[in-house]
Parts: C-alpha cells; sequence; structure tokens
C-alpha cells in the first residue's frame, strides 16, 4: 500500500512540475507549484518527517506562495507588456536545459549503482525528537535566535510606522 502511494504521489509531483514549466499562464503556474508542494508534503509524511511536513505546508504553501500569486496578481502581466525575449536568452535556456538533463542522466545512474537507504532510528523525524533537542542542548541558541526575530519584527514596524507632523 504504502509503495503504490508513494509512487502516485511521485508520478503527480512530476507531472505538476512540468505543469508549473509549461503553463502558459503565470497565475496558473503559480497554482500548479502550490499544488507540487503539496505533493512534497506528502512525500514528507510518507518519509516520517511530520516537521519538514508541516513547516512545508505552513511557510512555503501558505506563506510563500500565496505572496508568489498575490505579486503575479498586482503585476498584471500581459504579453502585450511583455517585450520579445532575443535570441541570445532563447540559447542560454536551452543550454541550461541541456544541463539540467545531463545532470538527470547522470544523478540516475548514480542512484541505480546504490544500495537503499536502510533509516537505523524511525523515529528521526519526529516533532517530539526535535523539540527534546531545541530544548536541550540547543536552549540558548533557540532562545537567542527568537530574541533576534523579536528585535528585527519591532525593527520593522518602527521602520514602517510614520510620524505625525
Amino acid at each position: 500500500m504504502g509503495t503504490s502511494v508513494f509512487y502516485l504521489v511521485a508520478f503527480l509531483s512530476i507531472f505538476f512540475s512540468l505543469m508549473v514549466i509549461f503553463a502558459k499562464n503565470p497565475v496558473h503556474s503559480v497554482l500548479y507549484l502550490i499544488v507540487t508542494f503539496f505533493t512534497f508534503t506528502v512525500h514528507y509524511i510518507l518519509l516520517n518527517a511530520q516537521f519538514l511536513a508541516v513547516v512545508n505546508f505552513i511557510v512555503y504553501m501558505g506563506a510563500i506562495m500565496v505572496l508568489f500569486l498575490f505579486v503575479l496578481m498586482l503585476l498584471n502581466l500581459n504579453t502585450d507588456n511583455e517585450p520579445l525575449k532575443s535570441v541570445l536568452v532563447k540559447v542560454v535556456g536551452i543550454i541550461g536545459g541541456c544541463c539540467l538533463v545531463v545532470t538527470l542522466i547522470g544523478s540516475l545512474k548514480a542512484t541505480a549503482a546504490s544500495d537503499p537507504l536502510i533509516l537505523v532510528n524511525p523515529n528521526l523525524g519526529l516533532v517530539k525528537n526535535l523539540g527534546k533537542e531545541l530544548f536541550g542542548p540547543f536552549m540558548l541558541p533557540f532562545e537567542l535566535s527568537s530574541i533576534l526575530l523579536l528585535t528585527a519584527m519591532v525593527g520593522a514596524v518602527l521602520l514602517t510606522k510614520k510620524e505625525k507632523v
């Protein structure tokens, strides 16, 4: 059962990532990217990496991709506004695509020769274990980073606040 779900989600990941590339409308491309990130979340759940699944779902799908969608809607991209692409840009794109294909072929050959990974600790990606590490030996750096983020947030609010004249 788990293997068939993995192959189904892997197929959907590849399909929707190709739809991101080949979609004509940039808004549709961002929506396909959101679905692709959702399939990555399912992969993380299948790999028992619950924290990565939640972070991927909240941060990437919930914040960054919605921000991309709003920026694209605000830009109002039309074919009339987009300048014609030069021949140099097309040639660089073809060279980059060929490099990607060569890299994919090399990585597929390398994975065919390697042994499958056997997980020694099945509780590796659980949130409980991450919490024990964060609030155990890494308590001081964790709290210092939270104070740094709080200071940055207060600074951003103070910078955007307009003074009354």
